[in-house]
C-alpha cells in the first residue's frame, strides 16, 4: 500500500493545543468498524457503552522529563531528549537519544547540563540518526532529570502545558515514556470506577512511548518503514485476565495504539498472551490478522501516519476516513490533547 492512501486535508485549527477542561469532558465519536456506522457522545458516557465482562487494557507508562538543553564542553548548544534506557550501572546510565544538531556531536563530545550536575560522553551513533549518550550521575539520575529536565511534547503542540499532570493518565505509574499514551488521558478515577462497577475487567500493560510514535513514514511503500522499537511489559496478572476473557467469548478493548501493539506483539495465533518483557517493532497496517483485540479506544490521528495506518487495519481504512471526514465536519478536535474514539 502507499503511503499517500492514508492522507486526509486536516483544518489546523482543529490540532488540540490544550488539554480539554475536564479530561471526561471530552468528544467520542463511535465507529462499528463492521458496518461503518458512527455515532457521537461523550467521553463520560463510555461505561454505558461497554459490556459487562469486556475486558480493558491500559498502559500504565508515565511520562518522564525526557528533553534536556545543555552545551557542549566547547561551546554550543545542545539538545538531547531520551528516548529508552540501554543499560545502566552504578556510576552511569545510557540511553538511546535524538540529539540536536546531531550531525555536529561526535563520538567522545562531553555535554554539560543545567549546573554541571549532569555531564554526558556521547557514544556511537545508530541507524535512523539517534545516537548513544552514556550519562555520569549513578543512581541519582531520575531525581536529576526531574531537576533539570522538562516534559516532551509532539512537534504540532506550539506551546507549553500549564499542568504536566494532564499530559499523565490518572493511572501512570512506570516512569519511562517520552510521550503520552494519549487515549488514556481522558479517563478520571471516578470514571474507571464507574467502568469496574459496570462488570468490567481493568488491566494494566506497560510500554514506553518513544517519540518514534510521531517519526513521519518516508516511504512511499508503506511495507518499507521500520518502526522504531520500544520496551513493554506485560505482568501475570495481566496475561490471565485478558487470557480468560478471550477463553469465554467476552471483548478484549485496548486503550491506545500502545496497549494495541503491546497485546498484539506478544499473541499466538489464537490469541493468547503471555507474562514478559522485551521490545518490540510491531507495525500494524492494513492486511494484519488482529489476534488479541476486539475492540480500541484512540484519538485522531496525524495523517500518513504509522498509527492512524493501525486504525486502518483494524476498522477499514474506508471506514476509517469517512469517520475522519465526519470528525471534521463536527469539529472535533485532533492528536494528542484532542478527542477520542472507540472503535468496535
Amino acid at each position: 500500500m502507499k503511503k499517500h492512501d492514508f492522507y486526509y486535508d486536516l483544518p489546523q485549527d482543529l490540532i488540540a493545543q490544550e488539554p480539554a477542561e475536564r479530561r471526561e469532558l471530552s468528544r467520542l465519536l463511535c465507529l462499528d468498524r463492521y458496518t461503518g456506522e458512527t455515532g457521537h457522545r461523550a467521553f463520560y458516557e463510555l461505561p454505558e457503552l461497554l459490556k459487562e465482562g469486556d475486558c480493558l487494557v491500559l498502559n500504565d507508562s508515565r511520562v518522564i522529563p525526557a528533553r534536556l538543553h545543555g552545551n557542549k564542553e566547547t561551546g554550543g548548544a545542545v539538545e538531547v531528549l531520551l528516548l529508552r534506557e540501554i543499560k545502566a550501572s552504578s556510576a552511569t546510565t545510557t540511553w538511546e537519544c535524538m540529539v540536536r544538531p546531531g550531525r555536529r556531536i561526535k563520538t567522545g563530545t562531553k555535554l554539560i547540563f543545567g549546573d554541571g550536575s549532569l555531564t554526558a560522553v556521547a557514544d556511537v551513533g545508530l541507524d535512523g540518526g539517534n545516537r548513544l549518550i552514556r550519562f555520569n550521575c549513578g543512581g541519582l539520575f531520575p531525581e536529576v532529570l526531574e531537576r533539570l529536565g522538562k516534559t516532551p511534547l509532539p512537534p504540532y503542540i506550539h506551546g507549553e502545558i500549564k499542568e504536566t499532570e494532564r499530559y499523565q493518565t490518572v493511572y501512570s505509574r512506570v516512569n519511562g515514556s517520552a510521550a503520552a499514551p494519549t487515549a488514556g488521558l481522558h479517563f478520571t478515577k471516578e470514571l474507571l470506577e464507574k467502568v469496574r462497577s459496570r462488570g468490567v475487567d481493568v488491566c494494566y500493560i506497560t510500554l514506553h512511548v518513544g517519540m518514534g510514535t510521531f517519526r513521519p513514514v518516508k516511504t512511499s511503500n508503506i511495507e518499507s518503514h521500520t518502526m522504531h522499537a520500544e520496551f513493554f511489559t506485560i505482568p501475570a496478572d495481566t496475561a490471565t485476565t485478558v487470557n480468560r476473557a478471550k477463553a469465554e467469548g467476552r471483548r478484549v478493548i485496548a486503550v491506545g495504539t500502545t496497549s494495541c501493539r503491546t497485546l498484539e506483539s506478544n499473541a499466538d495465533a489464537t490469541g493468547k498472551i503471555t507474562a514478559a518483557s522485551g521490545s518490540t517493532d510491531i507495525f500494524i497496517y492494513p492486511g494484519y490478522s488482529f489476534k488479541c483485540i476486539n475492540g480500541l479506544i484512540t484519538n485522531f490521528h496525524l495523517p500518513e501516519s504509522t498509527l492512524i495506518m493501525l486504525v486502518s487495519a483494524f476498522a477499514g481504512r474506508e471506514n476509517v476516513l469517512r469517520a475522519y471526514d465526519e470528525a471534521i465536519n463536527e469539529r472535533y478536535r485532533f492528536f494528542s490533547l484532542g478527542d477520542a474514539m472507540l472503535i468496535t
